[in-house]
């Protein structure tokens, strides 16, 4: 039997050898840089939901651009100082009442009265309490010091994260025409039309659900805020935060936070519970019908179903983060794959008008 000799060339076996290593070394990176990563696209998605107001800004007479960003990022500041100057004192003295209101709690608990008494009662969780702080022992108290530390360095990464991505949206208003420009500039020239035209329906896709859904929020926050004012529950500025922050996350966002708020309504009054159930209800049904439509119909035209499946690949890749870009990367994917299916009909049409060829001799 003959054997066969398979020979490899140097430069191929190098050349897998250089993809291994450099597919690695990719990996490593993205791992490492995975927090800076995430900041750095928060960033892009602010500024891409800002830039049309610094263009507007410019229409309007206000040159050069850094000028026009300079006035939209001053005004996007005061804003927001402005809302956490109206919001931020009572959401405080909310939150201590509550947490001086917690002892009241614990104690109807423990005695199987109010509202929570029920728990007590029937499931006897006080007993499975204390018997899982007892069996966790000193491990439990150095836990609680575990967590004490790790939640005191989330506060310092969040502040540090906040104040990065605050400079990340002000450099990129500022210097990300010219590098676009840039990137257009190492296309082919008679390439450059399609190109842009794409990258014009990402930017358009992607700032108008980032505009869009902050709308969203900040309507959902509003509407919650002003209900539960009306009906005098406990803590509404608290729960309307809450409420205008979950809404951000697609799909399971609204029901987390409408769950949060029904459960501390009813605690308050079961009548008030069931007011405040009927009103998340309905405005859920107004959100998804009117203002989504509405809002995202011109600009992220996905499907219910591709919507999901991007939710879900964003949040097992990145969590919360991952959820919130699913939606404009699945738009711009699809961006893309609406241009190649556009011109690769174009490239068939083109071939079959072709007359045929001169026959052989």
């Amino acid at each position: 039997m003959e054997e066969r000799v398979v020979r490899f060339r140097p430069r191929a076996i190098l050349v897998v050898i250089a993809m291994v290593l450099g597919t690695v070394l990719t990996i490593l990176f993205l791992r490492e840089a995975w927090g800076v990563l995430i900041w750095i696209l928060i960033a892009a998605f602010l500024a891409t939901a800002l830039n049309p107001a610094v263009e507007l800004a410019m229409r309007r007479g206000i040159r050069p651009r850094g000028a026009a960003v300079a006035v939209v990022y001053a005004l996007t500041l005061l804003a927001i100082v402005a809302i956490c100057a109206t919001f931020i004192p009572t959401l405080v003295r909310e939150i201590n009442d509550f947490i001086e209101a917690v002892p009241g709690f614990v104690e109807d608990l423990t005695r199987g009265e109010g509202r929570l008494g029920f728990l007590e009662r029937e499931y006897q969780i006080v007993e499975r309490v204390r018997e899982a702080l007892e069996s966790a022992g000193v491990s439990g108290l150095l836990g609680f010091t575990g967590t004490a530390l790790s939640i005191t360095a989330s506060i310092v990464n969040t502040i540090v994260a906040l104040v990065t991505i605050a400079f990340l949206t002000l450099f990129m208003l500022l210097e990300g025409p010219r590098w676009v420009e840039r990137l257009f500039s190492l296309i082919a020239e008679e390439k450059q039309p399609r190109w842009r035209k794409v990258g014009y329906d990402i930017y358009r896709t992607v700032g108008g659900y980032v505009a869009g859904n902050l709308a969203i929020s900040l309507i959902a926050g509003t509407l919650t805020a002003i209900t539960l004012l009306l009906l005098d529950v406990n803590y509404a500025f608290a729960l309307a935060l809450v409420v205008a922050l979950l809404d951000l996350v697609p799909l399971a966002g609204a029901t987390i936070a409408s769950v949060i708020v029904v459960t501390v309504a009813s605690l308050d009054s079961i009548t008030k519970g069931i007011i405040v159930l009927v009103f998340m209800v309905v405005y859920q049904q107004l959100e998804n019908h009117v203002l989504q439509p509405l809002i995202y119909g011109r600009t992220v035209q996905l499907s219910p179903l591709a919507v999901l499946i991007a939710v879900l690949i964003g949040a097992s890749l990145a969590g919360v983060i991952g959820a919130l870009a699913a939606i404009p990367v699945a738009g711009g994917l699809q961006v893309l794959i609406l241009d190649w299916q556009e011109h690769r009909r174009a490239r068939q049409s083109a071939l079959a008008n072709e007359p045929p060829g001169e026959p052989a001799v």
